[in-house]
């Protein structure tokens, strides 16, 4: 059974600029229930403090939760996840996408226990990090600014450089079977592949 993680807030990105998709993406219904409400749902079981960043509050005002926008007008994730940093009360930020809908609480509450001493603790796949599904700290702060600032937005690029905490395939699929945490919605033939698929994952 998960825990409340401490010192840590849970919080979703929303503020894609979602133009291969005809509808929002958080707002996709999965099972019978739309992403964004399935993963506050994990959040709000994981974490005390939670909140979405979005520039477009009005579309997730009925979620009563906490809504940030931007602290930059720059594209890119890692503007949402300094946004996130820069609000969040606790030292540590849990960052998911909002186009993630299967991600996994049991998962989430493994990678809280690797953070140490570590700038951020990210999944490591097939060679690629997960930037959208991991912690950060508040120590990234400074040179997350300076990054965005100029105009540099990649999250994967921006990890390479720091103390990261890499949490591996084996490692993941002991607790999350399929790794289908990292499913992301995208385009309308992942909501083919992923939601009207009879394979689907459940859980």
């Amino acid at each position: 059974m998960s825990s409340i993680i401490t010192t840590c807030t849970g919080v979703i990105l929303a503020g894609g600029e979602n133009i291969r998709m005809p509808v929002l993406k958080a707002f996709i219904k999965v099972n019978g229930e739309r992403i964004i409400e399935r993963n506050l749902k994990i959040m709000k079981k994981l974490f005390k403090e939670v909140f979405i960043i979005t520039n477009q509050p009005e579309m997730y005002a009925y979620l009563s939760v906490s809504l940030i926008g931007d602290v930059y007008n720059k594209r890119g994730p890692m503007t949402g996840i300094l946004s996130a940093l820069l609000n969040s009360s606790h030292n540590w930020v849990f960052i998911s996408a909002c186009d993630m809908p299967f991600i996994n609480e049991h998962l989430i509450t493994y990678m809280a226990t690797k953070r140490g001493n570590y700038d951020a603790v990210a999944p490591k796949f097939k060679g690629t990090t997960e930037p959208l599904f991991a912690f950060y700290s508040k120590r990234l702060v400074p040179s997350m600014e300076k990054t965005v600032v100029a105009g540099t937005t990649g999250a994967r690029d921006f990890l390479n450089r720091k103390k990261v905490k890499y949490i591996y395939t084996d490692e993941i699929k002991n607790i999350n079977a399929g790794m289908k945490s990292f499913i992301n919605l995208n385009t309308s033939e992942d909501i083919k592949l992923y939601v009207h698929h009879k394979g689907i994952p459940t859980k």
